[in-house]
C-alpha cells in the first residue's frame, strides 16, 4: 500500500514565516492535488517547545519556530487537512533536534509514524512539503534505512537552502524523484 507523507506545511515555513521556505506557499496546490490520489495520507508538525536547542538563543542553527500551539506552528491555510489520517510531532523533545518524520536526530526517539505505517500495511511512501534540504531529506534517508520505497515528488517540496544538492544526495541514496503530473 501506498502512503503520503505532508511533511510540516506549516504557517513558520512559508515565506512570511519565522523559518522562510522560499516558495514554499506555491506548494498547497499540488499537495491538495496529490492527497486526492493517496489511499492513506499523514502529516507531519515541527512542534517545538520554546526552549528548543536548536533555537539561536540557545546556540542553535534556527531562529524561534514552530513553537507549539502558535499560529506560526499551524498547518498553512488552504491545505486539505480533512484527509489527514494521523499527524505525527517532531521535535518535542526540547533537548534533542528532529529534523526526520520518524526519529530524533539521535535516533533516540521515535515519532511512531513507523509503527502506524507498518499497521496498515503500507510499504511504499511519497514525501512533500517541507523543507527538502532537512526534513524531507532525513525523513527520505530513514524511511529507506526501515525498509520502505521511497518516493519524493521533487515539484511538491521546496528547499530552505539547497534545492538541488538535497535531490541528488537522495537520489544517490536510492530515493525515488517524481513530479507531481507525473503522480497525477
Amino acid at each position: 500500500m501506498k502512503a503520503l507523507i505532508v511533511v510540516d506545511m506549516q504557517n513558520d515555513f512559508m515565506p512570511d514565516g519565522a523559518l522562510a521556505t522560499p516558495g514554499a506557499d506555491g506548494l498547497v496546490f499540488v499537495i491538495n492535488s496529490l492527497i486526492e490520489k493517496f489511499p492513506l495520507v499523514v502529516a507531519t508538525k515541527d512542534w517545538h517547545l520554546r526552549s528548543h536547542m536548536s533555537f539561536t538563543e540557545r546556540g542553535g542553527k534556527w531562529p524561534v519556530h514552530c513553537v507549539q500551539n502558535t499560529n506560526g506552528a499551524e498547518f498553512v491555510f488552504g491545505l486539505n487537512t480533512e484527509k489527514f489520517a494521523e499527524v505525527f510531532y517532531k521535535g518535542t523533545d526540547s533537548e534533542i533536534d528532529s529534523y526526520s518524520t520518524f526519529f530524533d536526530n539521535e535516533h533516540q526517539k521515535q515519532t511512531g509514524l513507523d509503527e502506524f505505517l507498518k499497521e496498515k500495511g503500507v510499504t511504499e511512501i511519497y514525501l512533500v512539503g517541507c523543507a527538502t534540504d532537512y526534513c524531507v531529506l532525513y525523513s527520505a534517508l530513514d524511511a529507506l534505512e526501515l525498509g520502505y520505497q521511497v518516493t519524493v515528488v521533487i515539484d511538491a517540496c521546496k528547499a530552505i537552502e539547497d534545492q538541488d544538492k538535497a535531490i541528488l544526495k537522495m537520489q544517490e541514496k536510492g530515493v525515488n524523484t517524481v513530479t507531481a503530473s507525473e503522480v497525477l
